[in-house]
């Protein structure tokens, strides 16, 4: 068994071609989304996250509206750059949200990848700190929202409130107990993908890491899964962690499926660069009939090792067509790879 959920970058473009032609567009349609595929037995809705550009952004009033929404559905994102984020202001937002759904938030949060804009973070009023790359700002930031979820006590009350305050050190309010375990990294190395582990965050891997062996990208991204559990198990965490992995994987079993993605045109991993310095390796599409499609999957040793994969969607194709493609998966696909 594997839970399947849907992952959407929430793109909008005023042109006719396009479902979504505004940002309210994209926003109703992505709650649209969420709930049609709770009808459907899809077990996530994950929404990724991108400033500066027409696409979903700031997360907490979309992940509190779907929750409110639905019923049972896992509500998530994937990934919220934390260069941009207030830790405090953040676990407060988390902690609503997760409230409003009955604790169904599962958050995945990294250091952040490339922008639209020039350090975009600094639009934002965060700079690193002496000694500090962007990175490591993200992690730290990362870090602090972590413990902040704890829920323990850390501010000195003032001694004339407004309001009777408990006892002790005040936390942040609401906090949402269990949320803290429902923390994902996303990690694009080996290196982080360990530091997330003995943190004790579960992990989510994408179709994008460094390239750091030359190996295809599933076997990569498998060996980075093999590598986080390890360290998993080597801090002593009392849990059993949850590992995604995230894939373009359509079923071509009409001919809308064919027209939109039967070109066979994106069957290799890509090589490219993420920055100056960091050379990346992109995992590959799937799309093909189903039979063709089962064998291919079957060969991916990265979805084989996680036991959550997030299905990339293209959302400016409107709801029902997206419904389409995820029930394709759900009952084309999944059965003969024992993921359902």
């Amino acid at each position: 068994m594997k839970k399947i959920g849907f992952l959407s970058f929430g793109h909008w473009t005023p042109s006719s071609q396009s479902q979504t032609q505004s940002a309210a567009d994209t926003l109703l349609q992505s709650i649209d989304l969420a709930i049609e595929a709770e009808r459907l037995g899809i077990d996530g809705a994950y929404f990724r996250v991108h400033h500066f550009a027409r696409q979903l952004a700031s997360p907490f009033p979309l992940l509190a509206a779907v929750g409110a929404k639905t019923r049972n559905i896992e509500i998530g994102t994937a990934v919220i750059d934390m260069r941009y984020e207030n830790p405090h202001y953040m676990a407060e937002d988390a902690s609503a949200a997760d409230l409003i759904s009955g604790g169904r938030l599962q958050l995945g949060i990294s250091r952040g990848s490339p922008e639209q804009v020039i350090d975009g973070w600094r639009y934002f009023g965060y700079r690193p700190a002496e000694g500090e790359t962007d990175a490591d700002m993200g992690r730290r930031h990362a870090a602090e929202f972590f413990e902040l979820l704890r829920g323990n006590g850390f501010a000195q009350p003032n001694p004339r409130p407004m309001f009777p305050n408990p006892p002790g050190l005040l936390r942040l309010e609401p906090n949402s107990e269990g949320l803290r375990d429902r923390i994902w990294w996303g990690a694009g190395s080996d290196a982080t993908a360990v530091w997330a582990a003995k943190l004790g965050m579960n992990l989510q891997s994408s179709t994008l890491k460094d390239d750091e062996t030359g190996e295809p990208f599933h076997i990569q991204q498998a060996t980075q899964i093999r590598a986080y559990r390890a360290a998993w198990k080597e801090a002593g965490h009392a849990r059993t962690p949850r590992v995604s992995v995230s894939r373009s994987i359509f079923a071509l079993i009409d001919d809308r499926d064919r027209a939109y993605f039967g070109r066979g045109d994106q069957e290799r991993d890509k090589i490219g660069f993420i920055d100056q310095s960091t050379r990346a390796i992109f995992g590959r599409s799937y799309a093909a009939e189903p039979d063709l499609l089962i064998r291919q999957l079957k060969e991916d040793e990265a979805i084989a090792e996680a036991d959550t994969l997030l299905l990339t969607v293209p959302n400016q194709l409107g709801v029902a067509y997206n419904a389409h493609v995820l029930e394709a998966i759900l009952t084309t696909v999944a059965p003969a790879l024992n993921w359902r």
